[in-house]
């Protein structure tokens, strides 16, 4: 059972075989840069479709060696998605990572019904956090893809990171579905869908996880919080991660737990056939190759 970032990349450079990631518009120095570092610890090789002339200006620029590193010149950020796709498509790599190229742009790749990638009905977004104030990984989701996700959708979010925590060795992972407070208000959407989540996991509708709500964001990781609320809840004060109502607090959550409060992360998207790495400009470098790190224990 993995707790730590560090865990992570442990396992990750004891794979047997390295995953291979594939870079559409590989022409962003800041992915280059964390693809080099992953691969000098051991934990992945790459591919990159971009456009080759500005690929080898970065590499010159920073001092990195292409040699042996296969380039597929394509100029069109577009036309790059597709062919990063086809790669993968054609067994010729394990993870899609993004480079110098809109998110819209590679999932429409990604999600094209005659060559696309597309696995669950939905897409999501999971961030793990290593925080200084918590006792073990959290998981963030959905703080990317889904803006206000229907209770089917929240279904699929659950069971597409319930994935990631059994790739973490973590069988039964406590999910948390928070809301701005811990009791059924029916004047609070977010916190009927918690309600009927937690009751579908209980009939077994949900499966490999166990789910509890609706939870104040206090109760799912605080003991004492949830103790001072008379909360008898195994999830409680434990959660393995927090299923957000939206992502408006979604990315609240995960900005301040990067930015104010001191935490590592790790992300990727989910329900595609292979894990999609997606790294912000703000993202530190340790956070980026842990998100490949991440992606490349999950296949």
């Amino acid at each position: 059972m993995i707790k730590k970032m560090s865990e992570i990349l442990e396992k990750a450079k004891s794979s047997n075989k390295k995953k291979i990631v594939v870079v559409a518009a590989a022409e962003d120095e800041h992915v280059l840069g964390s693809l080099f570092e992953a691969k000098k610890n051991g934990i992945i090789d790459f591919k990159l479709v971009g456009d080759k002339e500005k690929i080898e200006e970065i590499a010159k620029k920073e001092n990195l060696s292409l040699d042996n590193i296969i380039i597929i010149d394509e100029k069109n950020p577009a036309q790059s998605c597709k062919k990063a796709v086809e790669i993968i498509k054609e067994a010729g790599g394990d993870i899609l990572m993004k480079g110098m190229v809109s998110t819209a742009e590679l999932l429409k790749a990604v999600l094209n019904k005659d060559g696309g990638l597309k696995k669950s009905s939905v897409l999501s977004h999971i961030a793990l956090f290593q925080s200084p104030y918590y006792h073990k990984l959290l998981g963030v989701t959905d703080a990317a893809m889904n803006v206000a996700p229907t209770i089917e959708e929240k279904i699929e979010i659950i069971n597409n990171a319930t994935t990631v925590f059994h790739a973490l060795g973590i069988d039964k992972p406590k999910i948390a579905v928070i809301g701005a407070v811990e009791v059924v208000n029916p004047k609070m959407p977010p916190t009927i869908d918690a309600a009927l989540l937690t009751m579908m996991n209980k009939r077994g509708q949900i499966k490999g996880c166990e789910v509890d709500g609706p939870l104040a964001l206090d109760n799912a990781v605080s003991m004492e919080a949830a103790k001072q609320k008379k909360i008898d809840s195994s999830v409680a004060g434990d959660a393995d991660c927090i299923v957000c109502p939206n992502i408006e607090s979604g990315n609240v959550l995960y900005k301040s737990l990067n930015f104010l409060g001191g935490a590592v992360a790790a992300a990727v998207i989910v329900g595609a056939q292979v894990p999609i790495v997606l790294t912000s400009r703000a993202d530190s470098e340790e956070s980026k190759m842990l998100s490949i790190a991440l992606a490349s224990i999950m296949g």
